[in-house]
């Protein structure tokens, strides 16, 4: 079975920090790159197992402005 791959340039990603709480109400946070903050949600979906398991447990994605040295 062939899946369709699409390639996104690695200069359209942006970091994104997903902001969540966990089960004592500590705020967290995993920073990722993705095209926009719905990517950005998916990936920490993906990637910790809290938040696939608790997906409201997300208070905010925001993204971060890298300033030019």
């Amino acid at each position: 079975m062939n899946q369709t791959q699409f390639k996104i340039p690695l200069s359209s990603l942006r970091p994104y920090t997903v902001h969540y709480r966990n089960f004592d109400n500590q705020r967290l946070e995993n920073c990722f790159y993705a095209c926009d903050a719905y990517e950005a949600r998916l990936l920490a979906m993906e990637f910790n197992r809290y938040i696939h398991e608790h997906p409201n447990c997300i208070d905010l994605i925001r993204r971060e402005i890298i300033k030019n040295i």
